[in-house]
């Protein structure tokens, strides 16, 4: 009993731990708990204040039966009986759980003894109609050793008052069991609570494990692997149900193990089944169990020479495990980590991605040498590490130790966060430069433009005022493409005076391609309107083709409607004829099309039809479009 002072303490933290949902009662239950809450409120609080972390659980149990005795007739003796049963039936039946576990100062009988009689007195001064139920723990576990399932069952129809994990524990195994029996009791060899409610360690959020082992020794129509799948997402679907109807929140763990499987791993010595055996206790057993529990506790279930072998070398093989593990986190995983944000980097810079042995040299000449973003000790780590995987790889060293790794793994956290860094670098300094070069581009292409209207050499400075006077003023290009203009010049020469922003860059983007755009169009049509005037239509037969004459050569189709068009070239001639023609290809026109400044005037003298004929035919038509 001296646990009560030092537990006293703990009895408040205990108390504001989360109980399990109440179950769903019967609305008879219901009513009385509404009922009597308060007095088993009052009763609850006296017997923490009292006992402290020795009571593991109170609850409500359900009013005996009572037995119909009206009849007539009935005699002084029924009577009497009748007033017994009315007065039993009045009672407040309360089930308080003892935790027996610590207890070595006196033996359970002792133990047992000394509660009920204060409880029960506790009882009485709270309300004359508590009748209280003292049971240790052990008993709860040893009724279960001896097949006994009448307090589980009670447990199972209770009202918790006040719970640490058992009563509700208890109360959802007992549920799932008949569930689970009820269905496949013929498959069923033991039903076993294990885990840490039987050790005493559950907690109101603990979950609930159990082990359920299945016959496979008579199985026939299917095999050992499909009948254990079956009955285990049947048995793990009950374990839902059951939740559900207790309304217990905890998880229901479901082990599903076959019994052949069982058996193996217990002549194996595998600890898990040790631990099934020792801590486990039966819900549900047909003789499997208890004598397997008895005999490990009498020293009869041992290991075999063979297991104790093999659990010897497990040791040494876990630790080299162990090891490999190590080196492959220092070879590959940390290895990698590093190299392809590396290799990423180097993308977006515009280089293709070099070899991983050529990576650390690459970087250095870039990011450290040429554009100076980078600090040289950020490549001594890759470079460390490519050296590191290459002499593992090639076996010049065997294994990593744990402090290499942790070495490793904190120069990588290191080395990636400035590669985070080196990224925005990088995307700023693209950004930068893209400015810099739309504005080239636009300047160019709007000088091209400027080129067709007659304009041959502008200055930088003098660009808006010739675009304004030239295209604009004339309704040659839309007005609102000179304010795409100004944003473009305004970047660049923010860009200079290193004062250009992201959403400046944006802007800049937008208004300079849409004017490219633009520009680009109306250059097409301009010289699409010139050429049409330097071309002679010509009709041979039923076929059409076309002569180009440009400043000193003329170009020839035969054909304008062949899949596969043939061209000629051939000089003009001082006299206005076309000398000898030969095979061309359309790059030769594209590139003399460009040395063209249009508008340029095209004569056409009589000497060119003679070549005309010579060329196409006699019987030729022609058409000079203008």
């Amino acid at each position: 009993m001296a646990k009560k002072k030092s537990q006293s303490k703990n009895t408040k933290s205990k108390e504001t731990l989360p109980e399990p949902q109440t179950p769903k009662l019967t609305p008879e239950m219901e009513k009385k708990l509404k009922d009597i809450k308060s007095t088993l409120d009052k009763f609850k609080k006296k017997i923490l204040d009292k006992f402290g972390d020795y009571i593991t659980g109170i609850a409500l149990l359900p009013p005996e039966k009572q037995v119909d005795k009206e009849k007539e007739g009935k005699d002084e003796k029924e009577e009497k009986n009748e007033k017994e049963s009315k007065k039993q039936s009045q009672k407040i039946n309360v089930l308080v759980l003892v935790d027996d576990t610590t207890s070595k100062k006196m033996s359970k009988e002792e133990l047992k003894e000394k509660f009920s009689t204060i409880i029960e007195k506790l009882a009485k001064e709270t309300d004359e109609k508590i009748a209280t139920q003292s049971l240790l723990l052990s008993e709860l576990w040893q009724n279960c050793y001896d097949g006994k399932g009448d307090l589980l069952k009670l447990i199972a129809m209770s009202a918790p008052v006040y719970d640490t994990g058992v009563l509700s524990g208890v109360k959802i195994t007992e549920i799932h069991k008949s569930m689970v029996l009820k269905k496949f009791e013929k498959y069923i060899v033991s039903y076993v609570l294990v885990g840490s409610l039987p050790r005493g360690k559950a907690t109101p959020t603990s979950d609930i494990d159990v082990w359920i082992i299945i016959d496979d020794t008579d199985v026939k129509k299917m095999t050992r692997a499909e009948l254990k799948d079956k009955l285990r997402a049947i048995i793990m679907g009950m374990a839902l149900e059951a939740g559900e109807i207790t309304g217990i929140k905890n998880k229901l763990s479901c082990q599903v193990h076959i019994l052949t499987d069982v058996w193996e791993s217990l002549k194996e010595a595998n600890p898990v089944v040790f631990t099934f055996l020792r801590d486990g206790v039966p819900f549900f057993d047909r003789g499997m169990f208890m004598p397997w529990k008895l005999m490990l506790k009498m020293g009869k279930v041992k290991p075999s020479r063979e297991a104790i072998d093999m659990f010897m070398s497990t040791g040494d093989q876990m630790l080299k495990r162990v090891r490999g593990r190590i080196k492959d986190m220092g070879m590959e995983d940390i290895y990698y980590s590093i190299l392809t944000p590396s290799q990423a980097a180097l993308m977006l810079y515009g280089l293709p991605p070099p070899i991983p042995t050529e990576t650390p040299e690459v970087m250095k000449h870039i990011f450290v040498d040429k554009e100076k973003i980078l600090e040289p000790e950020y490549v001594k780590i890759l470079e460390h590490n490519v050296d590191l995987r290459k002499k593992l790889e090639h076996g010049d060293k065997k294994e990593l130790t744990g402090k290499e790794l942790d070495e490793l793994l904190q120069n990588a956290e290191k080395y990636l966060k400035r590669i985070q860094r080196l990224f925005k670098q990088i995307e700023k300094t693209h950004q930068e430069e893209s400015v810099a070069k739309l504005y080239d581009e636009v300047v160019t292409i709007i000088r091209d433009v400027l080129n067709l209207e007659g304009v041959e050499k502008t200055k930088d400075e003098e660009i808006i005022t010739f675009f304004e006077d030239k295209l604009i003023s004339t309704g040659k290009v839309p007005a609102r493409y000179l304010r795409d203009l100004n944003e473009v010049i305004d970047a660049k020469k923010d860009y200079e005076l290193g004062k250009l922003s992201k959403a400046e860059i944006e802007k800049a983007r937008k208004g300079g391609s849409n004017l490219i755009k633009f520009l680009i169009e109306h250059i097409q049509r301009k010289r699409g309107r010139e050429l049409d005037r330097a071309k002679i239509k010509i009709k041979h037969g039923d076929k059409f083709g076309e002569i180009i004459l440009l400043d000193k050569i003329a170009f020839i189709f035969r054909d304008i409607d062949a899949k596969e068009k043939t061209l000629l070239k051939a000089p003009i001639n001082t006299d206005g004829s076309l000398g000898t023609t030969e095979n061309a290809t359309l790059e030769e026109f594209e590139k003399e099309l460009v040395k063209i400044k249009f508008p340029q005037r095209v004569f056409i003298k009589e000497t060119v039809f003679e070549s005309i004929k010579n060329i196409f035919g006699g019987d030729v038509e022609v058409l000079v479009s203008h």
